[in-house]
């Protein structure tokens, strides 16, 4: 599982997309913590009016495209920002490089179609997150 999606990963941004993998994992790592990981972050998704979108990466159809502008919309510029500076990429090579990533992570991380419980989420970001280097 995590071999080919760190191969497609890896090759984000020319590859800088290692290092935006890198800081966009450890982010939703650390917010899993604080503000409930993959669920808060899909809520965001769902508040900024791309509910079918965020929808359709975690259920067993076709996932469906994101654009930059809709990550940004969704996770706000600060977060973009914080993104770009931690994987040290432009803003714009971020929320690009999310709209391209984010899909396929959520995709992975939810292979039944369900949100999994947070350790069995915790082991596979860490296994994506070591897998990227």
């Amino acid at each position: 599982m995590t071999e080919g999606l760190s191969g497609m990963l890896s090759g984000l941004l020319g590859g800088k997309g290692d290092s935006l993998i890198q800081a966009a994992l450890q982010m939703f790592q650390e917010s899993g913590a604080k503000e409930g990981g993959l669920a808060a972050l899909l809520q965001q998704f769902i508040v900024a009016g791309l509910g079918d979108k965020a929808d359709s990466w975690v259920g067993t159809g076709q996932n469906q495209a994101l654009s930059g502008d809709e990550v940004e919309q969704a996770l706000g510029s600060d977060k973009v920002a914080e993104l770009a500076q931690k994987a040290g990429v432009s803003q714009d090579e971020a929320k690009n490089g999310m709209a391209e990533a984010l899909p396929e992570v959520v995709d992975k991380v939810t292979p039944e179609g369900k949100l999994p419980d947070l350790g069995s989420l915790q082991d596979m970001l860490g296994k994506l997150l070591s897998g990227a280097k």
